[in-house]
């Protein structure tokens, strides 16, 4: 094949911006995604086989047939797992990846959140670790961020926020009954509601129409592309430079080294199963912390015996995502307007600052149950068959209001990645082996974050009401993954600087949130986006100063 100046593995939220970023400045790219492009019509409106109820399918891939993984939880209990099955801790694989699907909020995240163990110390048995960049540092690329990627929402109803140059580009989507029941409650507790900052169009924006307020909407795509994300976005600018080459159904097997140590290309599956190699100066690793991580110890050769990056076993490690928690309140009135995306109003009183707790997390109304999703959020007392279940369905599908939100995770070491020594996949690779729990002060945060919800029901008016905080026995990675490629100055601590560059090898990245040094208390979409645009900045600067060329 002919040689390119980048190869960027996986065309999800990170890929995409960085596909654009290095075509506008004029290098050759090839942007490699395993999953296809999907659009709307491909996914129809089946509640059955939307993201978000993996147990019963999985609309956006990966297929059940021949992509395994291996779940090992706290009691060391060792399972299969396939990706229609929640362990599985799956993320989207297509041309978009999430953000095809996703429900589109869009934080920044808090000053503190870049500084956690100088802001609290270590829990002992954790991993918690400042990152070697600031809020500051990172500001610039948020912004960015928001106005070619598409933000709607309004910050100015809260003080917990960063500092900003520019409010959002976007007005925020008008409110629904939710948010106007909810938002007097906060205000009377003392609270500071806003608007949720959303990836979501509320008016014309960049050539696409606003939101037309659906109740499918996360674990859906969008029928009138109004949900912004790196397939609608940034991917389609990158083609029409003519430096990129999109490569879709293309599974990457290793990054090829040669016998300096430096990365000379891609071997890859292409969409007939045929192994291919593309060569390259510069491989940016963007397949989202699961399998960024798994490929890098995949890339095993003489020099790396454990893998690319791996020389102090750093490679998987500090695998996190977000212990999501809540409660749920019914109502003796009608709630439900069937407005959506349902989601509309948060609170990030709880990010910070409450004695004996490392962090918190924000709280937001959920995004619209459909009926399916409604089955184990029912009281306790609920029959679970027959009339008696019909009839409360119907009753109280329409007049409930569930408040939850991300806790921020404590990271520990021992939740990682490996590869599994037996179970390998249709491609004859061996399979991501997922590994550890939870850090037990996360649980911690989650129980008292789940009361402060069901606090703000009841001050809501809510006449029943009960929360959920739970303490799984696998590791939380899911959609909001990060960690395994942690960033810092570091390499015994870390797998590349705070560029995204990996330590031991100069012309490979990893940009994505494997880089994250914790995940804070908010989804992480917008903060893999301008770490995204802030790694390619990088890049082209070193590019232009004659740097990878072999």
């Amino acid at each position: 094949m002919k040689r390119v100046n980048v190869a960027v593995v996986g065309a999800g939220a990170a890929g995409g911006i960085v596909a654009k970023e290095l075509s506008i400045a004029g290098l050759s790219v090839v942007l490699l995604e395993r999953g296809p492009w999907y659009t709307a019509n491909d996914c129809r409106k089946d509640d059955l086989r939307n993201q978000r109820t993996t147990v019963l399918g999985n609309a956006f891939g990966p297929e059940n047939e021949g992509n395994p993984r291996v779940s090992v939880d706290s009691t060391g209990a060792v399972r299969t797992i396939l990706p229609s099955e929640g362990d599985y801790q799956n993320n989207a694989a297509c041309v978009g990846g999430g953000t095809l699907s996703y429900g589109a909020m869009a934080w920044r995240y808090l000053p503190q959140d870049f500084r956690m163990r100088s802001t609290y110390g270590a829990p002992q048995g954790s991993s918690l670790e400042d990152w070697p960049i600031s809020y500051d540092d990172l500001e610039p690329f948020y912004e960015k961020a928001e106005y070619e990627i598409g933000v709607s929402g309004d910050y100015s109803g809260t003080p917990f926020h960063g500092p900003r140059r520019r409010p959002l580009p976007m007005p925020p989507l008008p409110p629904n009954r939710e948010f106007q029941i909810l938002w007097p409650a906060a205000r009377r507790l003392g609270l500071h509601p806003f608007h949720i900052p959303m990836a979501r169009n509320s008016v014309p924006y960049n050539g696409r129409g606003p939101c037309m307020r659906c109740r499918w909407c996360v674990g859906f795509a969008c029928e009138v592309d109004a949900k912004n994300g790196s397939q609608n976005t940034v991917i389609p600018i990158a083609l029409e430079t003519g430096n990129c080459e999109l490569r879709s159904e293309c599974v990457a097997r290793e990054i090829l080294t040669d016998d300096r140590g430096r990365a000379r290309g891609v071997a890859y599956f292409d969409q007939r199963g045929h192994l291919q190699e593309q060569p390259c100066d510069v491989v940016v690793v963007s397949a989202c912390a699961i399998e960024s991580a798994r490929l890098l110890l995949n890339s095993k050769s003489r020099l790396f015996p454990k893998g690319i990056g791996n020389r102090y076993d750093q490679v998987g490690r500090n695998l996190q995502g977000h212990h999501y928690t809540g409660a749920i309140g019914f109502f003796d009135f009608d709630t439900y307007d069937d407005v959506g995306p349902g989601a509309s109003i948060a609170i990030a009183d709880y990010n910070h600052g409450t004695p004996g707790l490392c962090g918190g997390g924000m709280l937001a109304n959920e995004f619209i149950r459909l009926p399916i999703q409604m089955i184990d959020r029912m009281p306790a007392d609920t029959p679970r068959w027959g009339l008696g279940h019909k009839q409360a369905m119907r009753t109280l599908f329409k007049r409930n209001v569930m408040i939850f939100g991300p806790t921020q995770q404590i990271p520990t070491a021992e939740a990682r990645v490996t590869l599994d020594p037996s179970v390998r996949d249709k491609w004859g690779l061996p399979v991501a082996r997922i590994s550890g729990n939870v850090h037990p002060h996360t649980f911690e945060i989650g129980e008292v974050q789940a009361r402060r919800a069901e606090a703000w029901l009841k001050e809501a008016g809510a006449v029943r009401t009960f929360h959920f905080a739970g303490r799984p026995l696998v590791v939380s990675a899911g959609q909001h993954q990060a960690g395994t490629c942690r960033m810092g100055s570091d390499p015994h601590g870390s797998v590349v600087n705070r560029d995204g560059q990996i330590h031991d090898v100069d012309n490979v990245f990893v940009i994505d949130s494997s880089v994250h040094v914790t995940n804070g208390g908010f989804n992480p979409a917008l903060t893999i986006m301008a770490i995204a645009y802030r790694s390619s900045a990088a890049l082209v600067r070193n590019w232009k100063g004659a740097g990878f060329r072999s």
